[in-house]
């Protein structure tokens, strides 16, 4: 669901949540409960559209049990809790889009730090070639402010480099000859002779995005949990409402 209608949607919800309730209070008699409902149904409304699309991809979901909660609540005469239950759903997936929207940003800042190119040396020669063309064994210059495009270890003198990106580290690392250098590092210091130890694809930096990039696209243990059982939620949350109104419980 995109951001700018959860937005209105939780706002519709909200407007009709404060609307019943002065209407209950102040207006004339039997006001609040279509007002309630109608701020319930834009919300039900895009539910339903959100699991049809979900079921079409074979995922259900905790939405039906959402969906079926205000479904039920508009039908046996409870608009208010509809309302509230609307309100919840919307102010949920704004949570969520906004959660998404963060992850997106910094997984778009992490992907900017990676190095395209390298200075490798061929002879006395320098020549700029793509982070592909790297392999263990080439000597490649790391200026100052430059990302580090692979992992390696200092030639000729000690690599002041910064480490925050990866560790967290706020303070500079100094990492003298023959130590590791992580590839994503920035160097921080004067220009210094890296010896190639890995390839590109195989280096720390593209490592950690990898990982990140596979935690965005699953889904946490926990939600997978509920999704898997989420049919049975939705049995047992249903079998009361299917219920004859006499019957207890």
């Amino acid at each position: 669901m995109k951001q700018q209608t959860t937005y209105l949607l939780l706002g519709l919800a909200l407007l009709g949540l404060v609307a019943g309730l002065l209407a209950a209070w102040l207006g004339p008699a039997g006001w609040a409960g279509p007002i309630w409902a109608a701020a319930t149904l834009p919300v039900l409304g895009a539910l339903l559209v959100q699991i049809w699309t979900s079921l079409r991809r074979g995922d259900v979901g905790l939405d039906v049990v959402a969906a079926l909660s205000m479904s039920a609540a508009l039908v046996f005469g409870e608009p208010l809790a509809g309302n509230v239950v609307a309100l919840m759903y919307a102010g949920g997936q704004l949570l969520e889009s906004y959660a998404q929207g963060r992850a997106q940003r910094e997984m778009t800042a992490l992907l900017g730090r990676i190095a395209r190119t390298a200075m490798r040396f061929e002879g006395e020669h320098l020549v700029e070639v793509p982070i592909e063309a790297v392999a263990p064994g080439d000597h490649l210059l790391i200026r100052q402010g430059e990302v580090v495009p692979v992992d390696g270890s200092p030639l000729d003198g000690d690599a002041v480099l910064d480490v925050s990106a990866l560790t967290g580290e706020a303070n500079p690392a100094r990492v003298a000859p023959g130590g590791e250098v992580m590839s994503g590092s920035t160097s921080l210091g004067p220009a210094f002779t890296l010896l190639a130890t890995s390839l590109a694809r195989d280096s720390t930096y593209a490592g950690i995005v990898r990982m990140v990039e596979a935690a965005q696209r699953s889904k946490p243990p926990m939600v997978r949990i509920a999704d898997r059982y989420a049919i049975w939620f939705l049995v047992l949350t249903g079998s009361p409402i299917a219920m004859p109104s006499g019957s207890s419980c």
